[in-house]
């Protein structure tokens, strides 16, 4: 069985990234305990479920800072992967995060709905711009690793949320302030809740295909086959198999049927040209092939193992 891997390290990049989500624990902390306080003395619902979702922010950005500092550990015997899916793992964690806790906020925004109370406007007007400056801040920093990782992606995620919660909440603060219209408390704590779902469902059911190693949807396998079977001396590709191991590792496995007895530095060439297409075409990076030759086994695309 041939096999081919292109890995790219950058150690100082996963420094910088954890170095960031750790400024983001602290500023997240920081707003938590302000918005827990400030909650409590002026009654605001939704200066408090800020705060619970600052809480949650906390919880999955230590869940992320973890997931980057264990895949930095080296393979070994027992775990011959390393964590390298410990950042999916963590997304996984965080999207389910974001709903439960959307979900509670339903709950209580729909009692508090019904019984609306007094709130102090102003504690939650200078709270809230507490939120979206400290918040605003973690989603710059997280920003630019937010396209390429999935695990960051996620702890951006919860803190674009909250930002965004943050001016929710400010705009409920001054209806409260100058229109005494408290109902609007509840409403966009209802509001917001809708908002979490959107986004954690989307997050969670990318990572749920990640875990359970479904082929990822920018790739058609048919066309991944038809691609590496006009190669000459390849009669055909089947067996397939198409997963991500990590956000930036893309896994092909796959039997190759040859119209040849070829020798072992002919297969190289053809190995060769194979990892080009697929690397080129489809991104994938990691290749392990068995060659084979009037072997008698089933030669559909996809076979249940």
């Amino acid at each position: 069985m041939a096999h081919s891997h292109a890995h790219n390290h950058s150690h100082n990049h996963n420094d910088l990234k954890g170095r960031n989500l750790l400024i983001s624990i602290l500023l997240n902390i920081l707003i938590t305990t302000s918005q827990v306080i400030g909650g409590l003395v002026s009654g605001s619902l939704a200066l408090l479920s800020d705060a619970l979702h600052n809480f949650s922010d906390v919880l999955s950005l230590v869940v992320s800072y973890i997931a980057n500092k264990l895949t930095k550990k080296e393979a070994s015997v027992q775990r011959t992967f390393g964590y390298k899916r410990a950042e999916i793992l963590a997304a996984f964690i965080n999207a389910s995060t974001l709903i439960i806790v959307a979900i509670l906020l339903i709950i209580e925004a729909v009692k508090r709905f019904q019984n609306p109370e007094n709130i102090k406007s102003g504690l939650v007007i200078w709270l809230s711009l507490l939120g979206i400056i400290a918040n605003g801040l973690s989603v710059l920093l997280l920003k630019k690793d937010a396209k390429n990782n999935i695990n960051m992606r996620s702890a951006y995620l919860h803190l674009l949320t909250d930002m965004l919660a943050s001016v929710a909440v400010l705009f409920g603060g001054l209806l409260m302030k100058f229109y005494q219209v408290f109902w609007v408390d509840s409403l966009l704590t209802f509001l917001i809740a809708l908002y979490l779902i959107f986004v954690g469902y989307d997050l969670l059911k990318t990572s749920t295909k990640m875990i359970m190693l479904f082929t990822p949807s920018h790739i058609n396998i048919e066309d991944v086959v038809k691609a590496v079977n006009k190669l000459p001396k390849v009669k055909l590709l089947h067996h397939v198999h198409i997963w991500n191991l990590s956000d930036n590792e893309l896994h092909l496995e796959a039997h190759l049927d040859l119209n040849e007895d070829v020798s072992i530095t002919e297969f190289d060439v053809i190995l060769q040209d194979i990892e080009s297409i697929l690397h080129e075409l489809y991104d994938i990076n990691h290749v392990t092939i068995q060659p084979e030759f009037n072997k008698n086994d089933p030669k559909e695309v996809i076979v249940q193992d």
